[in-house]
């Protein structure tokens, strides 16, 4: 109980370091920018490879599968419950919120977030938990705004994702029993501790962007709760039914509770989908995700 909630305290103090630096002006939006593509196209990829270089048990790659089945049931379920749920909202809104139901922010919070509450081992099942989600990103959330299925590249874009790529060749080294060498091993397992306090500071940055006297909505309210503790206990619910362990429970719903994902404001922008109204859900349900995944880890370790 002491190490998890120093790990939070830790977490925290990240985030408050990157909400200063941010509205001292320190990091503007270019470097903002330019520090969440850094994680999510080399360092992330590299601690999802260093994720998959410890020795696996046969019961640790019967889990890896629970963990896809489970992830793409989530994804079925929020996909289906996209299409249904506030119903007389503006088409525009609607599009906001089925896209934020579909695409949380697992990819770039859930890793740190899995690795720091059970070690090498969650960030291992958190890489597999998003491959389904990745691909829901860039098929049925890209068509959300878009009205475009393109079958073929959303097939490119999955595939040559850095994560993807990486996730892939760790699947591989690992079923093979292949070591890196050391000159690749070390590099790689140091970009790989950036991850959580890079991440970290940019959530930190998201929320110092908040204007509170126009973020408070009724919808934005109703759709953080259904996002950050709906979902994650209807998934809890279910894998205590499953022959799983607890760290594979753990990281099940602790990705589920992340909040709306940032691509949600950038498409909103780029279709002209109401985008004030996106960056409030992912404003605020970014704020209230850090005392809920607080609480979740509490109930999950």
């Amino acid at each position: 109980m002491h190490d998890l909630l120093l790990l939070q305290i830790t977490l925290f103090s990240m985030v408050a370091v990157g909400f200063l630096v941010k509205r001292l002006h320190i990091v503007g939006v270019e470097g903002q920018k330019n520090i969440t593509d850094l994680v999510l196209m080399v360092i992330l990829p590299a601690n999802i490879l260093t994720s998959f270089t410890a020795t696996i048990s046969p019961e640790t790659m019967r889990e890896c599968l629970w963990m896809l089945f489970i992830s793409l049931g989530i994804q079925i379920l929020v996909v289906i419950l996209g299409k249904f749920i506030f119903p007389r909202q503006a088409e525009d809104r609607k599009r906001n919120l089925r896209y934020a139901l579909i695409c949380s922010n697992a990819g770039f919070l859930g890793n740190p977030v899995a690795e720091g509450v059970f070690g090498a081992t969650g960030l291992m099942y958190a890489s597999i938990y998003l491959i389904p989600q990745r691909i829901m990103m860039w098929s049925e959330g890209l068509a959300v705004f878009s009205g475009d299925k393109d079958i073929k590249g959303t097939i490119k874009r999955v595939l040559l994702h850095p994560c993807v790529i990486s996730c892939n060749i760790g699947i591989i080294l690992m079923l093979l029993g292949v070591k890196l060498p050391d000159f690749i091993d070390q590099p790689v397992k140091t970009l790989g501790r950036c991850t959580t306090p890079l991440s970290m500071l940019v959530v930190g940055m998201i929320l110092a962007d908040i204007d509170l006297k126009h973020l408070i909505d009724r919808t934005v309210i109703e759709f953080t709760i259904v996002r950050l503790v709906l979902i994650p206990l209807a998934v809890y619910l279910i894998c205590l039914l499953l022959p799983i362990s607890r760290a594979a429970i753990g990281v099940s719903v602790l990705l589920a509770a992340m909040p709306a994902g940032t691509t949600t404001t950038m498409l909103a922008v780029k279709y002209d989908r109401d985008p004030a109204f996106a960056t409030k859900l992912v404003i605020f349900s970014t704020l209230c995700s850090i005392p809920a995944i607080m609480l979740w880890s509490l109930i999950l370790v």
